[in-house]
C-alpha cells in the first residue's frame, strides 16, 4: 500500500497538545471511568510502504488522570501503575495491515515491566497543513486490554459479589503527528 501523494515519508512526531491517549474501565460493575495520559512522546517512521511504517512510544505514567485525584493517587501508587519503580509503559509496533479503509496496528505493548501483543484497530484521519506551515497527521486507534495480563491485579470484592474495577481497560487514541522538517 502507497502514500497518498500529499504524504512525507520519514520521521513525523506526536504533537502531544493536541493528542489524546484515553482509557475506559468499569467502576462497580455499574459505571464507567474516563481519562488519560497526558504526557508522551510518539515518532512514526513513515515509508513509502505504509505496511514498513513504525510507530513507537512512551508515557510517563504518572502523567495519568482520571480527574479525581484520590483516585490518581492511587493508581499511581504500589497497586496498579507503581509509577516510582516503573515510571514509563511503551509501544512499539512491528506489523500494519490494511483492512479496507482501516488498518490493524500490531506491536508490543509494555506496562509495568510486563511486555504483551496487541492489535489496535487504527484510522488515517488524513492530513492538514496548519496556519503556521507545519504538516499534520490525524490517527485514531482503539483496543481493549487485559490489565491482569500486565500484572494489574488488584482489585475489592463487592457485596453483591461483583468487583471493583473491571479486568476490561479500552484504549482510545486520538493521535497528532507532525511531517519531518523539509
Amino acid at each position: 500500500m502507497a502514500l497518498p501523494a500529499d504524504v512525507t515519508t520519514g520521521t513525523w512526531t506526536l504533537d502531544n497538545s493536541h493528542s489524546e491517549i484515553g482509557f475506559t474501565v468499569r467502576h462497580a460493575g455499574i459505571s464507567k471511568v474516563r481519562g488519560q495520559f497526558t504526557d508522551a512522546t510518539a515518532t512514526l517512521e513513515l515509508a513509502e510502504d505504509v505496511a514498513q511504517s513504525k510507530i513507537a512510544a512512551t508515557i510517563n505514567t504518572a502523567s495519568f488522570d482520571s480527574g479525581d485525584a484520590n483516585r490518581d493517587g492511587h493508581v499511581k501508587g504500589e497497586d496498579f501503575f507503581d509509577v516510582e519503580k516503573f515510571p514509563e509503559m511503551s509501544f512499539v509496533s512491528n506489523g500494519l495491515v490494511a483492512k479496507g479503509n482501516s488498518y490493524e496496528l500490531t506491536g508490543d505493548l509494555t506496562i509495568k515491566g510486563v511486555t504483551r501483543p496487541v492489535t489496535l484497530e487504527t484510522e488515517f484521519n488524513g492530513v492538514a497543513v496548519d496556519p503556521f506551515g507545519n504538516t499534520r497527521a490525524g490517527v485514531s486507534a482503539e483496543t481493549t486490554i487485559s490489565r491482569k495480563d500486565f500484572g494489574l491485579t488488584w482489585n475489592a470484592v463487592l457485596e453483591t459479589g461483583g468487583v471493583l474495577v473491571s479486568d476490561k481497560v479500552a484504549i482510545n487514541l486520538e493521535l497528532a503527528f507532525i511531517a519531518p522538517a523539509a
